[in-house]
């Protein structure tokens, strides 16, 4: 039957009502996580892996939890899948467990989303989405500036605590990012003899791929003082220096992850016309490890895809999530005419881009 225009007009307010609150669920998720309830439930359930909200208390780091609160806060992650529960037929507390989203939660899992669930909703990362009118009218700085004076690298510099937590919540999304990658993508590192990671930090990424593969001889080029303090890795050569001059270690491929989305068109074309003149016009190539949006899109990830490149109005200086097109037209103006987008199962793709 088709809908009538009251009926349209209440889903509409339903649906306001919805995203007027949105931040409720970030909220209850974050408290999830910094009471620890997921690892509680996988810690001290019995066999049946459910437990009472009595017990969970019991775990908490509380003199005298409030059950009432903690009650209401788990009915609303319930709804939402987070957690499972079951009510007794005959009677007595209802009884709690994890569900496959609240199994990311997990504190002590190498494939946990928990420090980046934190890291963003730390509240010196949320004040600057309350800058986005005034970045609109406005344009000039990030909206991160707009909120702390400071550009988010320079303010981690200054707040060790908060450095730690970026860090983290960096840290989390690579591992996942790279599990994926290694499993879905291994067959991109046939042929593959030498191999260096522009903006690969301390290293980790390149020694991963090079774990994975023993046949490549690993760069990782990053700013000297970023490499000044990484870890030695078999197989991995260190190297300082600056992607936007002309001093990237000569190898049959280059990796980039997470790099490209922080930076404009113009530093972006830069960057891939360093990265160009690295590898050999015949067989060489760049991965890109990075977000493609398809705004019309109904995947899985789709959806979070786009709430990321406001993540990046929020946080970072000129970055942007691009869509195919986009891509293409950065590839094309620093020198990569042929590409090739493989998909795997996580937030990011892989670009392939070739020379010739």
């Amino acid at each position: 039957m088709e809908e009538t225009e009251a009926e349209a007009m209440l889903r509409g307010q339903a649906d306001i009502w919805k995203y007027m609150f949105g931040f409720a669920d970030s909220m209850a998720l974050k408290c999830a996580v910094e009471l620890r309830i997921a690892d509680i439930i996988h810690s001290h359930a019995p066999t049946d892996h459910m437990i009472t909200l009595s017990q969970i208390a019991s775990h908490l780091v509380a003199p005298s939890p409030d059950i009432t609160c903690l009650t209401r806060i788990m009915r609303l992650l319930v709804r939402r899948n987070i957690f499972a529960d079951h009510h007794p037929s005959e009677g007595g507390e209802p009884v709690y467990g994890l569900t496959c989203s609240s199994r990311w939660l997990l504190h002590d899992s190498e494939m946990s989303l928990a420090p980046m669930l934190v890291m963003e909703n730390h509240p010196s990362l949320m004040a600057p989405w309350h800058y986005f009118s005034q970045s609109v009218k406005e344009g000039g700085p990030s909206a991160f500036k707009k909120a702390h004076g400071l550009e988010i690298w320079d303010f981690a510099s200054e707040n060790p605590g908060f450095n730690k937590l970026f860090n983290d919540g960096m840290a989390c999304t690579s591992r996942i990012v790279m599990k994926a990658m290694l499993t879905e993508y291994g067959h991109g590192f046939d042929g593959v003899g030498s191999l260096v990671d522009v903006g690969g930090g301390t290293g980790s990424a390149v020694a991963e791929i090079v774990q994975a593969y023993p046949n490549i001889r690993g760069f990782n080029f990053d700013l000297p003082h970023v490499v000044a303090t990484a870890p030695a890795y078999h197989g991995v050569s260190h190297v300082g220096g600056d992607m936007f001059e002309d001093h990237i270690p000569n190898a049959d491929a280059v990796f980039m992850k997470f790099i490209m989305h922080d930076w404009n068109d113009s530093d972006c074309i830069k960057i891939l016309k360093n990265c160009r003149k690295a590898i050999p016009e015949r067989g060489g190539k760049i991965m890109i490890v990075d977000i493609v949006l398809e705004p019309s899109g109904d995947g899985l990830l789709d959806d979070t895809r786009l709430v990321l490149d406001l993540v990046m109005i929020a946080h970072a200086s000129g970055g942007k999530e691009r869509t195919e097109n986009e891509w293409e037209k950065i590839l094309k103006e620093g020198g990569f005419p042929r590409y090739k987008i493989i998909k795997i199962p996580a937030l990011v793709s892989i670009i392939e881009a070739y020379p010739v």
